[in-house]
């Protein structure tokens, strides 16, 4: 039997800078399926068409990183048009049988429902972000363009013939707001590699002189709440806690204003290193020479409902974990995380320092995360239901 072959389409990052799908892309080659992808170029990924793995993938510019209204009309307008003419180019070179298009935006369906109805493909639509919660947390409000994001969800949900989740909380949306049947949603977690995410020895240069590191990987974004571990660490400072280095890895829109947010706060560069986007290398050194690692997203529907990456990263490192008590972030570490109060950044410092004045607690945290990810959460653990989403896709 002819192996089919699959089009994924991601608009949020490159690939294979995106550990999910590329993740994804990789399972399905090994599968017996043929992949191509289409993604923006990034840092570090320029290249417009590479073969890595056997996957042929093609990147396409974007004019900027949106900010306002006219920003993301910009920037996604772009990007549907790179969509649509690399989607012509791949099928014409390559051949397709059905797309996966990741959000965000939900408007990669236009593309997809292109090739759907007039050609016959199939379209799989994967749930990474829910963007009418995302938007409120951006801008606090619900106004036409909040009205609009909900439509183009509604809209990527009828278009698709199957779609899965990262978590359960995805699943309902799916179901509740998005009138999918239930067997045709398949919940598909982002598990960690391990083979990635190795054990190494600290590195004591990243304290600074300092006694202690704690660390934080991801986006420097709004809704990430850094501005949180910020005040967290300004407090601790005044409170004469003087032996913490906080290293904080990861690019994003906000980078710059945090910068100037720590240095408002009294923090210089001997309290906190910003890294901005670095190599793998890089960051497990960080976060393998991290005391504690925090997720300081902010509580809002948004991030009630996301599970978060850093914090399986975290788990997959043997880290003990200090973030706000949300939802899926319970669900994910379990007894391998402190809670502090929604939004309260001193209650997160006073966890910091709880957990940094208790090695053996640390240490036994820490173990009960590895082995949550070791025995449920790895990604060895959502392959069969990633191919599971695609034997009903095909069915």
């Amino acid at each position: 039997m002819t192996a089919k072959k699959i089009l994924i389409i991601v608009e949020n990052l490159p690939v294979p800078f995106d550990r999910r799908v590329w993740q994804e892309a990789t399972t399905l080659k090994a599968n017996g399926y043929e992949v191509s992808i289409i993604c923006p170029t990034g840092k570090n990924y320029t290249a417009r068409h590479e073969v890595l793995d056997g996957i042929n993938i093609y990147r396409h510019p974007l004019p900027l990183e949106a900010n306002g209204a006219l920003g993301y009309a910009l920037e996604y307008g772009s990007a549907l048009f790179w969509e649509l003419l690399l989607a012509v180019r791949v099928y014409r070179r390559h051949g397709f049988d059905a797309i996966h298009a990741c959000n965000p935006p939900d408007t990669i369906f236009l593309v997809a429902g292109i090739f759907k109805y007039l050609f016959g493909k199939k379209f799989l639509f994967d749930h990474h972000d829910i963007n009418p919660e995302l938007y409120e947390a951006k801008f606090g409000r619900r106004d036409f363009f909040y009205k609009l994001i909900c439509w183009l969800e509604r809209m990527t949900f009828k278009v698709a013939d199957v779609s899965i989740a990262t978590n359960e909380s995805y699943k309902r949306i799916a179901i509740e707001r998005g009138g999918k049947d239930p067997a045709d949603v398949f919940v598909v977690r982002s598990g960690p590699s391990l083979e990635r995410l190795k054990l190494l020895p600290p590195d004591e240069s990243l304290k600074k002189g300092k006694k202690y590191l704690v660390g934080y990987v991801g986006v420097m974004g709004k809704q990430e709440g850094i501005e949180y571990l910020l005040k967290a660490a300004a407090h601790l400072k005044k409170q004469g806690r003087n032996d913490i280095h906080y290293g904080l890895i990861g690019g994003g829109p906000e980078l710059e204003l945090l910068k100037q947010q720590a240095a408002q706060y009294g923090l210089d560069d001997s309290d906190v290193t910003f890294t901005g986007r670095v190599p793998d290398a890089a960051l497990l050194a960080m976060l393998n020479t991290a005391d504690v690692c925090v997720n300081p997203d902010e509580a809002n529907a948004m991030n009630d409902k996301s599970t978060m990456n850093k914090i399986m990263e975290y788990m997959a490192l043997g880290k003990p974990i200090v973030q706000f008590d949300l939802t899926e972030g319970r669900f994910s570490a379990g007894e391998a995380s402190l809670y502090a109060a929604a939004n309260d950044a001193e209650d997160m410092a006073a966890k910091i320092v709880w957990l940094l004045d208790n090695p053996d607690a640390c240490a036994k945290m820490g173990a009960y995360g590895r082995a949550r990810v070791e025995n449920d959460l790895e990604w060895r653990h959502e392959v069969p239901k990633l191919l599971a989403a695609y034997g009903r896709l095909f069915a």
